[in-house]
């Protein structure tokens, strides 16, 4: 039996997602989960509901007020977002 380097379990499930075709997948599913460590506690309170469709964030937010302030820092929370993600997967985002 040929003995190997130990890999790290995080490498393995990387390397199995990419295999599958999914990393792009992997990456906006990512995006979402970070939102409320991006945006804060406050304004995750307001949010019900989020996902991703094709490269669009789409946001869920129960404050008419709120929702049009979020939409002066839309370009920021892209680029907070990509940046934790680590790729450009998010190029819109949407606020219903």
């Amino acid at each position: 039996m040929k003995k190997t380097e130990a890999l790290r379990v995080d490498t393995i499930i990387r390397q199995a997602i990419a295999a599958c075709g999914a990393t792009e997948t992997y990456h906006q599913q990512q995006a979402c989960f970070l939102w409320p460590e991006i945006v804060g506690p406050a304004i995750n309170r307001c949010t019900t509901r989020r996902w991703v469709d094709r490269d669009v964030l789409h946001v869920c937010i129960n404050s008419a007020s709120l929702k049009h302030e979020l939409g002066f820092v839309a370009g920021q929370i892209i680029e907070r977002l990509n940046g934790a993600v680590g790729t450009n997967v998010i190029s819109k985002i949407v606020f219903h």
